[in-house]
C-alpha cells in the first residue's frame, strides 16, 4: 500500500541507457494521470486519477516515536518522500481509499482500474485460467494458449497480445513460447522460435534486513489477549468509519538515507513497522514488538529466471543471487549499523524491549553472519525483460519484444535498473505509458 515513486534520476538513468521517452519530464505526466492524491493537484501530484493516494487514518504512536528518533540521529523529517526532496524520514502515503464506501481499504490495481471496467463489452475477464503459450506465426504473436481446470482453450488477438506476468511470470511465459536464449530452451526440448538471449536475465530485487524489538507497548499489532481485544474493537472502529488499527499498512514510517553525505541520492531505504514480522510472519511471534528493515535500493547483484522443466504448470526457475556482489554486502551492513542507531535514540525509550536475534553489539563478521543468514526479498523483482538497446534487451521503449511483432510486455520485468523506492507505483506508471503508446500505434 505504500506509494512511492523513486527517485527522479532513476528514470533519467533510463534514458541515458537507451530507453527514449522514460526520463523522469516523460514519466511524471503518466504519474499525475494515474494518481487521486488527497493533497490536490500540484507540480508533483495529481489529484483527479483512479489511484486513490492519501495520509494513514491512524498511524501508531511508536511510529510518531520513530520519527522523533530519526530526528534525534539527525535524520530530516520530510513529510512527502514524492515531493521536491526524497531523503528524509517521515510517515509513508499510502495507496487507500480515503473518501466513499470504501475509506480505509486499499486501492490496489484491480480497484482503480479493474473493477470499475468491469461491465465494458469489449473487456471479458476469466479468473482461474493459465496462460501457457503464446501462439506465433513465424515471429508474429497472433494468440495465447492457456488452460482452464482441464481443459486447453485458445484467444485470438486481433491486435496485440500483452504479457503482464510480472518479473518471474513473464520471462516464463516467453520461454515456454520458444522466446528466450537458445540454450534455455534446447535443454527443456522447447522449439527456438526466436532466440532473444536476455529474456529472464537482469533479475533484480531490494534484499530486506530486518530487526525486531519486543515491546510493552500494546499499541502495536501483535497477539496477546490485550492484542485481541484490540484488534475486535478496531474491526468495529474500521466498519464504523473507515479508520483506526485495520487501516495500517504496517510499515507506517521510513526513511531514505545516504549512507554516506557525499553521495547525491539516498542509497537506503527503511520500512518501520508496528508489528513483529519475522521471516515474513512464518514465524509467529507472541506479545508486541516492532520491526524496522533496510534495504539496499540500487543493488549490484544480478539473477536469473528460467525454467525448471516444459511443464507450464510448474514454477519458474529463481535464482536471485542476492549479495553475489560483494558491494551489496558492504552497503546493507553499513545500513544495519545506521538503522541500529536510530532504534537505539532516546525517544524510542518507552516502547523498547529486547532485541530479537542480536544484541546491536556484533561484531563486523558477526552482523554480516546475521544478514546472510535472514535477509531475504522485499518483494520487488524487477528486470527480467528489460528494456533498452543491445542484445540482452528484451523490449524496444514502445516495451515491443524484440524482433517480434504484435507482442508487447507490460509490467516490472521491463524496468532496466531498479527504482529507489518501492515498485508498485511506477509499474502502474509503466502501464499507464503503455496504454497510451497502444492507442497511439493504432
Amino acid at each position: 500500500m505504500l506509494y512511492v515513486r523513486g527517485h527522479p534520476s532513476d528514470y533519467d538513468d533510463w534514458a541515458a541507457a537507451g530507453c527514449t521517452g522514460w526520463g523522469w519530464a516523460d514519466v511524471l505526466p503518466f504519474f499525475l494521470k494515474a494518481e487521486g492524491n488527497q493533497r490536490g493537484p500540484s507540480a508533483l501530484h495529481g489529484a483527479g486519477g483512479p489511484l486513490q493516494v492519501g495520509e494513514q487514518p491512524s498511524p501508531r504512536p511508536v511510529s510518531r516515536a520513530f520519527l522523533e528518533a530519526c530526528a534525534q540521529s539527525q535524520i530530516r523529517l520530510n513529510d512527502d518522500f514524492n515531493g521536491p526532496e526524497q531523503d528524509g524520514a517521515g510517515l509513508y502515503q499510502v495507496t487507500q481509499f480515503w473518501q466513499g464506501a470504501q475509506r480505509g481499504e486499499r486501492c490496489s490495481a484491480a480497484a482503480a482500474y479493474l473493477h470499475p471496467a468491469m461491465e465494458r463489452k469489449n473487456l471479458h475477464v476469466m479468473t482461474g485460467a493459465r496462460a501457457t503459450r503464446i501462439l506465433l506465426e513465424e515471429k508474429r504473436a497472433t494468440g495465447v494458449r492457456y488452460r482452464r481446470g482441464n481443459h486447453e482453450e485458445t484467444a485470438t488477438a486481433r491486435r496485440e497480445v500483452l504479457v503482464a506476468g510480472g518479473a518471474f511470470g513473464s520471462p516464463q511465459l516467453l520461454l515456454l513460447s520458444g522466446i528466450g536464449p537458445a540454450d534455455e530452451l534446447k535443454r527443456h526440448g522447447i522449439e527456438v522460435r526466436h532466440a532473444l538471449p536476455g529474456v529472464g536475465r537482469n533479475l533484480q530485487d531490494h534484499l530486506d534486513f530486518v530487526m525486531l524489538w519486543k515491546s510493552p507497548d500494546t499499541d502495536t499489532v501483535g497477539i496477546s489477549a490485550v492484542g485481541t481485544l484490540k484488534i475486535l474493537a478496531a474491526m468495529r472502529q474500521w466498519r464504523r468509519d473507515g479508520t483506526g488499527l485495520l487501516t495500517s499498512p504496517a510499515a507506517e514510517a521510513g526513511a531514505f538515507l545516504k549512507s554516506d553525505p557525499a553521495l547525491p541520492r539516498a542509497d537506503l531505504q527503511l520500512h518501520f513497522l508496528v508489528s513483529l514480522v519475522d521471516d515474513h510472519l512464518r514465524k509467529i511471534r507472541f506479545g508486541h514488538g516492532y520491526s524496522c528493515h533496510v534495504c539496499v535500493l540500487r543493488p549490484y547483484s544480478r539473477g536469473e529466471v528460467g525454467l525448471k522443466d516444459a511443464d507450464p504448470l510448474a514454477a519458474p526457475r529463481i535464482d536471485p543471487r542476492f549479495l553475489s556482489d560483494e558491494r551489496d554486502a558492504a552497503l546493507l551492513a553499513k545500513g544495519a549499523r545506521i538503522t541500529q542507531a536510530i532504534m537505539g535514540a532516546p525517544a524510542l525509550e518507552p516502547h523498547r524491549g529486547r532485541q530479537i536475534y542480536m544484541t546491536g553489539r556484533e561484531s563486523d563478521d558477526e552482523l554480516m553472519a546475521h544478514i546472510r543468514a535472514r535477509a531475504d526479498t522485499i518483494y520487488h523483482p524487477v528486470g527480467t525483460c528489460r528494456m533498452g538497446t543491445g542484445e540482452d534487451a528484451v523490449v524496444d521503449p514502445q516495451l515491443r519484444v524484440r524482433g517480434t511483432e504484435r507482442l508487447r510486455v507490460v509490467d516490472a520485468s521491463v524496468m532496466p535498473t531498479l527504482i529507489g523506492g518501492n515498485t508498485n507505483a511506477p509499474t502502474i506508471m509503466i502501464a499507464e505509458k503503455a496504454a497510451e503508446a497502444i492507442r497511439a500505434a493504432r
